[in-house]
């Protein structure tokens, strides 16, 4: 769409598509006229136009918006017009306060952003933009339209100045959020707090929208106020922890009149429901309430808690909340977690306080236990009449809760138990007699499966809630008795496979497995505890030996008949890993003849998740990489160098292997073909997981090549656009170069390390070039179908490169060109992927920024060889990793760019020195030295990125940071901020060892503070840039 807008008319259509329109391309088109409209010289003058002749709410927004860009441009209009639009919109609203909310809102932005940026700036000696205060104030004089504008004025000025822009340096923020705090803030407060008093002075028309607007919006202003960012620390909210608001030292006085405290509670009782969000019946106020309950724990200690005079009256009344909150289970589920973090906290201080004030927790924690059991059991039947959503299928918000409920539970732990065991028994009886039931009804069998699972979780719950310190020999036992009830279940669910299965009782189970583990089994195990008393008399489990045994038959049940179920299957696995960890378990668990039965028996025939059905989906084949895991920790304890055990343990996988060598290049079907080389990849990527020793690694790789090794490659290049299949193989390689625990250190006389890398080159280089043939990708597809192979790619090749196994030298001395493919193939992904891309993708930047601090610490002869173009993209990538929030990949472009740094300097000062001795590396430095005195910005601007983070932003990794930064200054002397870069060279010679190097690291910390110091002072009379070297 052109722009030349003629007339008014042309203007309004253009406001139309923008903001109402339905057709995709006509908006598309008035976005980009907006963009032109913007950078016009007419942009003002139609704008102007709009305000006063335009005939809809949408054409005045439309030249709110086109203001509202035009002063917050990096290059600001000049002081003068800037107040013109100031002034013009504050006339502008004052003449016609019957605007459209909207207008009036995006009006007053514009007003915000013109005072915050031009906050220091000054005219005539007076700082101009301050005077927006004193404005406001005839606003308030007014009437009530008149009023609220001003009110909303104050509120949008002090939630723009609390607002945090990125793409500002962060100082000049905070020094702009700082001075109205000192000047302005407090003002604006006992402004609000004094209109607020003349509401409850003088009974005002709430039913006048007008004045009930008006109250919102100073309640909203005062909210604003008290949200602002007093010290620069930007809290998290949404976090449990410690949060004080730091307010300055000069609200004391206003804060402790105990009339301002009482102010907001005459007002919440005051005004009518419509405004106080009629109570605790609102979702948001309710969950507000319960948050800062649970501030009440964070903030102060359970024996400063006792202490106060009302405390047995609050605990109890909060007490009374809890649990009619947790009755009402389908209100706000969300709330609970913070009135169960307060119990747990409480409960969690009893030990520890001294205080002989009663703390009553011991009579309203069992309370809060039970209401919690009673309410969760009697949801399962609405949840299932009703056929709503369960909360048991919500895992992560279940698990939170009874992590929190297992403290608080185990306080009075008697009653708990007590109540426990009455339901199960109860719930378990009710549960045979409608399983040996022929009439049984569906829903009744529904509700009690649902509340066996509830009892089930709550049982492993009590029971993980368990306490060295705090435990007894009495609650042991009681552990023993709920266990065995469980246990008993457990037997009841299996002798009914497969007909007789609930999914959710058996993920149930898996918690309390789970939880009984952590607690009663274990490397340091309790062999005389109380909690086997009960269960030797009912199930014979007389210690950890029998449990352990219990353990595996329940997990060997679950492969067998769960085999369709993921979440089930899954969970087990990951029960099943969990117990292959510790080495004194591994070595109990062999003796199994479960263990022994899986160990010589995983295949589809017994464990039908192995299968490649179509039944099963490609995303379920990830669980088999933990199943092979645990497995081959188990087969690894007796292992030693029998090879004929471990060829024995991968026949299955052999099988498969034959099987596809014999079918690849017949007309079969080509999809069981890919399934099996898919569960295959995972298969054995398991399996190298847990192979650490250099004995066991190299049975593998004899194993894989060079029979099947090429199997995969041939995968690789046939389906190379299909990442369900590209990935597992991938992931196996970048594991199989893994050099963990020096278990790839082959024999002196053993060429495996080359065979390897040459191998993982052929790999990257057939994926890289035949995934550059796809072309042009969208951007939902981008990620999937290319960029995360090219992160497992870059991820296998960092391993080869710093797991020092391979001699790389030795390729070139040969004429072997498997090193220089792979590098090639590194070069050519990277210039397909943007810099953007590079950084958007964490797993992307978290593997290329690591390989790249490879390549420049051990192969800078191939960053010098680099066509200029090549290594301009590369520097340029190392510049804008160097502002990123991810500290691995700032600090990886740190060192990164120091290797460069270094070894630009070391070729400089050896130049003229030995001209014909190492002439190839003097040839390298040269190149390198002339392509920077072509780009000579180059490093200047890494530079001044480096120096604007260490002064102006909160450098987490000050040290990575300083490395490159003195080699940096050493290649870039120039005089700037002259006093305090002396300071910072003081004692630093010039060389780069590491004793000069912490010297300097040691300066940076005195000159940070230097140059804030210096720029604070400088900054309270007058206006200064903050972008040292731009």
């Amino acid at each position: 769409m052109a722009l030349h807008f003629q007339s008014l008319a042309e203007l309004e259509v253009l406001c139309t598509h923008l903001y109402v329109g339905t057709d995709l391309t006509q908006r598309i088109e008035a976005e980009k006229a907006l963009l032109e409209l913007i950078d016009s010289p007419e942009c003002l003058s139609k704008c102007q136009l709009l305000l006063e002749q335009g005939t809809t709410s949408y054409a005045q927004l439309l030249a709110a918006t086109c203001l509202s860009k035009l002063v917050s441009r990096v290059s600001p209009l000049p002081v003068e017009q800037r107040v013109d639009i100031r002034n013009y919109i504050l006339n502008y609203v004052a003449s016609q306060p019957e605007l459209a909310p909207f207008v009036i809102q995006a009006l007053i932005q514009v007003i915000a952003k013109i005072t915050k940026l031009g906050w220091f700036e000054v005219q005539k000696d007076q700082f101009v933009f301050r005077e927006i205060i004193a404005d406001v104030k005839k606003f308030l004089q007014g009437t009530v339209e008149h009023c609220i504008i001003g009110v909303i004025i104050l509120s949008e000025l002090t939630q723009e100045m609390n607002l945090v822009d990125y793409s500002r340096p962060s100082a000049k923020h905070r020094k702009i959020a700082t001075s109205f705090r000192d000047t302005s803030l407090k003002d604006i407060l006992v402004l609000a707090c004094s209109l607020l008093k003349e509401v409850l002075a003088k009974p005002l028309n709430l039913q006048d929208q007008g004045q009930q607007n008006l109250v919102m919006q100073v309640l909203k202003l005062v909210l604003n106020c008290l949200n602002f960012d007093f010290i620069g620390s930007s809290a998290d909210e949404s976090a449990d922890d410690l949060c004080t608001v730091q307010i300055p030292t000069t609200w004391r006085t206003i804060l402790l009149e105990p009339e301002t405290l009482d102010l907001f509670f005459n007002l919440y009782h005051t005004l009518p429901p419509l405004l106080s969000q009629l109570g605790l019946s609102d979702p948001g106020n309710y969950h507000e309430f319960c948050r800062f309950l649970a501030r009440l724990k964070t903030n102060y200690q359970l024996g400063e808690l006792v202490m106060v005079k009302e405390y047995p009256e609050v605990i109890r009344l909060i007490a009374n909340f809890t649990i009619t909150s947790l009755q009402h289970w389908e209100f706000a589920p969300n709330s609970v977690h913070y009135l169960l973090t307060l119990w747990q906290r409480m409960v969690a201080s009893v030990p520890f306080v001294k205080s002989t004030e009663p703390h009553l927790l011991d009579t309203y924690a069992p309370e809060i236990t039970k209401a919690f059991i009673t309410s969760r059991l009697e949801s399962v039947a609405i949840v299932v009449r009703d056929n709503l959503d369960d909360p048991l299928d919500d895992t992560a918000t279940v698990f939170q809760q009874l992590e929190q409920l297992c403290t608080v539970s185990r306080c009075e732990y008697e009653k708990t138990c007590t109540l426990l065991v009455q339901l199960f028994d109860q719930n378990a009886q009710n549960y045979q007699k409608l399983l040996h039931s022929p009439s049984a009804i569906t829903v009744d069998k529904a509700i009690q499966e649902g509340r066996l699972a509830w009892l089930v979780y709550l049982v492993g719950t009590v029971v993980g809630g368990r306490l060295t310190y705090t435990s007894t020999d009495e609650h042991d036992a009681m552990d023993g008795e709920l266990s065995c009830r469980v246990f008993q279940l457990i037997s009841l669910m299996d002798t009914g496979l497969p007909q007789c299965s609930n999914e959710k009782i058996e993920l149930a189970i898996l918690w309390f497995l789970d939880q009984f583990r952590k607690t009663y089994v274990g490397d340091q195990l309790q062999r005389t505890s109380k909690v086997y008393a009960r269960m030797s008399e009912v199930l014979g489990i007389t210690d950890d030996n029998h449990v352990l045994e219990t353990f595996m038959t329940k997990i060997v049940t679950n492969l067998k008949y769960w085999g369709r179920c993921e979440p089930v299957i899954s969970r087990t696995l990951q029960f099943l890993n969990d117990l292959s960890v510790g080495y004194i378990l591994l070595k109990k668990l062999v003796k199994i003849d479960a263990v022994k039965f899986m160990l010589k028996n995983h295949t589809s025939e017994h464990f039908p998740f192995l299968g490649i059905g179509d039944s099963y989906s490609l995303s379920d084949f990830r669980c088999r990489t933990t199943f092979y895991t645990a497995l081959t920790r188990l087969l690894m304890v007796d292992l030693g160098e029998d090879e004929d055990e471990f060829e024995n343990f991968m026949l299955p996988l052999t099988v498969s292997f034959e099987t596809i060598l014999q079918i690849f290049n017949n007309n079969f079907k080509q999809e069981d073909v890919k399934r099996m080389l898919i569960g295959l990849a995972r298969d054995l990527r398991g399996i190298a997981f847990a192979l650490n020793t250099k004995t066991s690694y190299t049975m593998l790789f004899d194993w894989i090549y060079p029979t099947y090794l090429p199997i995969l490659q041939r995968t690789i290049e046939r389906w190379y656009g299909e990442p369900a299949c590209t990935t597992p193989i991938l992931k196996l390689m970048a594991e199989l170069m893994q050099n963990r625990s020096q278990r790839l250190n082959f024999d002196v006389s053993s060429p495996n390390g080359i065979l390897l890398f040459r191998e993982a080159s052929k790999m990257i280089c057939t994926y890289g070039n035949q995934i550059l043939s796809l072309g042009s990708l969208s951007k939902d597809q981008i990620y999937p179908m290319k960029l995360k192979g090219i992160s497992i790619c870059y991820s296998a090749l960092k391993s080869a490169l710093c797991g020092n196994y391979v001699s790389f030298g030795v390729f070139k001395l040969y004429g072997d060109n498997h090193f220089d493919n792979v590098l090639q193939a590194f070069v050519k992904m990277l210039l397909s992927v943007s810099h953007s891309d590079l950084l958007q993708y964490r797993k992307l930047s978290q593997s290329y920024y690591p390989l790249l601090e490879c390549l420049t610490q051990d192969h800078m002869s191939f960053i010098t060889n680099l066509d200029p173009p090549v290594l301009l993209y590369v520097l340029t990538s190392i510049s804008e990793g160097l502002t990123t929030l991810d500290t691995v990949v700032s600090s990886s472009c740190c060192t990164s760019l120091d290797y460069i740094v270094t070894y630009l300097f070391k070729h400089i000062a050896k130049e003229g020195k030995k001209p014909l001795r190492c002439r190839e590396a003097t040839q390298a430095g040269q190149r390198l030295l002339h392509f920077m005195q072509q780009n000579p910005d180059v490093l200047q601007q890494m530079m001044s990125v480096l120096m604007n983070i260490i002064v102006f932003e909160d450098c987490r990794n000050q040290w990575s940071v300083s490395r490159p930064l003195l080699g940096l200054i050493l290649l870039n002397e120039k005089e700037v901020l002259a006093q305090c870069f002396r300071n910072l060279m003081e004692g630093v010679e010039q060389n780069l060892s590491i004793k000069n190097r912490d010297r300097f690291t040691q300066n940076l910390s005195v000159f940070r503070r230097d140059v804030a110091e210096a720029l604070r002072n400088d900054g309270s009379s007058e206006p200064c840039s903050l972008d040292m070297m731009s």
